[in-house]
């Protein structure tokens, strides 16, 4: 694909262990085959999934520009070459939507300031997904990332959180890494009052899927399993 203006196509990634096409519209393959060259977020993952998605993609043939935490600013740059000269590229995160809690946003913003088109395709987040079976305020929300690891910066982000929600009417969202989440679920029932809201949404459109709300005190001796999963809070 080359136009006057290419296009910089952010390409959602499934969540879980499911298949492509449950959770992708056949516009985002349509576009994976004519792509050539990627931003990715892991070269590996990033070629694993376009093999999910079509079998007679020639890998080999593409290019993959590795932006992930560790790259610098400056060589975000030479990565839109491609786009100089005409043509389109592709943005994959490692899971879900590029560009939301992801690095890929820097590559958004230079094709943004470039003046190229960027094009978001439809697939899952698990922001919106969990928000909507969450039974939480779907008008105001906000998405605050991984808390801090400290306890006790930990427990006084937690509160903050909670006095957010109250005051502002605003469901309040959250991630963990896997390993960490039943430890989450001890310091949030530690820090927040018994009848606060808390809802648990694991391996969002996967095999094991469990999405549950209920008072923080039903959440109490908890454990969960090492999968992805994000946490909202809200006022009863």
């Amino acid at each position: 694909m080359t136009t006057d203006r290419p296009t910089l196509f952010l390409i959602p990634v499934e969540l879980s262990d499911t298949p492509p096409a449950d959770v992708l519209p056949a516009r985002n393959f349509e576009v994976l085959r004519g792509v050539k060259h990627f931003i990715v977020e892991n070269v590996r993952s990033a070629r694993r999934f376009l093999r999910r998605c079509d079998k007679q993609i020639d890998i080999d043939s593409l290019t993959f520009f590795t932006l992930d935490e560790h790259t610098q600013s400056a060589d975000i740059d030479a990565m839109l070459r491609p786009m100089e000269e005409g043509h389109d590229m592709g943005v994959i995160s490692e899971a879900g939507c590029p560009a939301i809690a992801d690095p890929g946003a820097d590559a958004v913003a230079l094709a943004q300031r470039r003046g190229y088109n960027v094009s978001p395709l439809v697939g899952p987040s698990s922001i919106l997904l969990s928000l909507m079976a969450s039974g939480f305020n779907g008008q105001s929300f906000a998405f605050n990332g991984y808390l801090p690891i400290a306890p006790a910066e930990r427990m006084a982000r937690l509160k903050e959180l909670y006095r957010r929600a109250m005051r502002e009417d605003q469901s309040q969202i959250f991630i963990e890494t896997p390993y960490r989440n039943s430890r989450l679920i001890a310091d949030i029932v530690n820090a927040l009052p018994a009848d606060a809201l808390l809802c648990v949404a694991a391996d969002i459109t996967g095999p094991s899927q469990t999405i549950r709300t209920m008072p923080v005190a039903k959440w109490k001796g908890a454990e969960l399993a090492k999968t992805p999963t994000i946490f909202l809070i809200y006022h009863p």
